[in-house]
């Protein structure tokens, strides 16, 4: 592995001035580069494309081989086709990456959507034949990242059937899932696409039937890519619904999310149970740093390109959420954000209850960052010294040398999790290829 040494450099020379230090930020843009064609290009593709039965692979093991689980979820899927049109868009000597995202429209287009009820299964075997978990056959976020992909495979492709089909999905999304009187959209859905609301029988750790903040955001960021390709009126009214229920609800008065919610939207939260019961409930309230880095992003995204004239308002908010995973959630030893804290009772300080780092947190942290560096040059965060931190970090902890691609987990805290899977159904490549696409597009400027 490498080491933090050029850290130790970095962190006083951007304290002085990120925007002069060109030398270190001409190396991390041509590591980025490196990583994004050798990491998540080469390695991936065409690897996962499943030339048999369609769609893309799902399990890779630790040295980058087929694994034996290829179940296929609308997430992962609509993710690679998403990422190879990118990739097509991107970088001018890979056309070929058009033809991997043909490949996966394909796949959910005669496959994974529900030739009887509308919308995409969420689960389906590696043959194609719908795997029907109870509460989980159809989601809101599901189908809003297999809008994602094909909205980005229309823009590079022009291919009309994508288009066509993103706005049979949309369309799908707005009769089923959106909830005309409170806002926003159910996450759960039956096959039928009626929404599947909670009641005494379910678990209480169960999420199946709640509102959520993870699907919220991926509707936006979804919304945001079909109102590119496609600037109807309704879309670009959903966008701001959704926009102004993340910024202005789902956000609290922390500057973090909270993470499900009733119908009405009133927070679930344990805040006022015994700590066991709390941690019971962690996936189910807590302060996930990895999401609030995210949606600064997204919300910004969504806004600029509504051309809203409260976009400042929005920016600010971010940054507030950006400043609060600094100031809670970032690791001072290693570098790093954690998975998650807790505010217990009347407390004022957070505590971290959950250490580990995961992948696809640190991503969005690079991209999250350098945007906030970007807009705020001179703020006393100091957003481009956490930026050239969180790579060193990411290139010391994440990257494997030896077999490619990162690992799931950060290997300061988890080194026994080294063999683990480099790809299953919750990870690709999505989440690493887009923050640093979008770094360098900011880095290149």
């Amino acid at each position: 592995m490498k080491t933090l040494t050029l850290f130790c450099l970095v962190f006083f020379t951007v304290s002085i001035s990120f925007c002069q230090n060109s030398n270190a930020l001409e190396a991390i843009r041509s590591q980025m580069r490196i990583d994004v064609t050798d990491n998540m290009i080469d390695k991936w593709y065409p690897l996962v494309l499943d030339y048999e039965h369609g769609g893309y692979f799902s399990e890779i093991t630790y040295d980058f081989k087929l694994g034996e689980m290829h179940n296929k979820m609308i997430v992962t899927q609509a993710r690679h086709i998403w990422t190879c049109s990118l990739t097509a868009e991107f970088f001018s000597d890979r056309d070929d990456y058009l033809n991997y995202a043909a490949h996966g429209f394909k796949f959910l287009k005669e496959v994974m959507w529900d030739q009887k009820f509308g919308g995409f299964y969420n689960l389906v075997s590696k043959e194609g034949k719908p795997i029907a978990k109870k509460g989980e056959e159809k989601t809101a976020y599901g189908n809003s990242f297999a809008l994602y992909g094909l909205a980005a495979y229309y823009r590079v492709s022009k291919d009309e059937q994508a288009l066509e089909l993103a706005k049979k999905t949309f369309l799908w999304l707005e009769e089923h899932s959106h909830d005309p009187i409170n806002k926003g959209y159910y996450q759960s859905l039956n096959r039928d696409g009626s929404p599947i609301l909670r009641d005494s029988t379910f678990d209480s750790t169960s999420e199946i039937g709640y509102k959520d903040q993870n699907s919220s955001i991926h509707l936006l960021e979804a919304f945001t890519e079909l109102y590119k390709v496609w600037p109807e009126k309704l879309v670009a009214e959903r966008l701001e619904e959704l926009l102004l229920l993340i910024r202005n609800t789902i956000v609290n008065d922390r500057n973090y999310m909270n993470l499900f919610f009733e119908p009405d939207w009133t927070p679930v939260t344990f805040n006022e149970e015994t700590k066991d019961i709390i941690k019971k409930h962690y996936y189910l309230d807590h302060v996930s740093f990895g999401h609030d880095v995210e949606i600064a992003y997204l919300m910004l995204e969504a806004s600029e390109i509504l051309k809203r004239k409260d976009t400042e308002e929005t920016l600010l908010k971010g940054k507030m959420m950006v400043d609060h995973a600094i100031e809670n959630g970032w690791d001072k030893a290693f570098g790093g954000f954690y998975d998650g804290g807790y505010y217990f009772g009347a407390d004022q300080s957070l505590t971290i209850v959950n250490s580990d780092k995961n992948w696809w947190s640190q991503a969005e942290g690079l991209n999250t960052l350098l945007i906030m560096q970007h807009h705020f040059p001179n703020d006393s965060h100091n957003y481009g010294v956490y930026f050239i931190h969180l790579w060193e970090y990411v290139n010391t902890f994440f990257m494997d040398d030896r077999y490619g691609g990162w690992y799931e987990w950060g290997q300061d805290s988890k080194p026994e999790t080294k063999n683990n899977l480099k790809g299953h159904v919750w990870k690709a490549n999505y989440h690493n290829f887009r923050a640093l696409i979008n770094c360098l597009k900011l880095l290149e400027e």
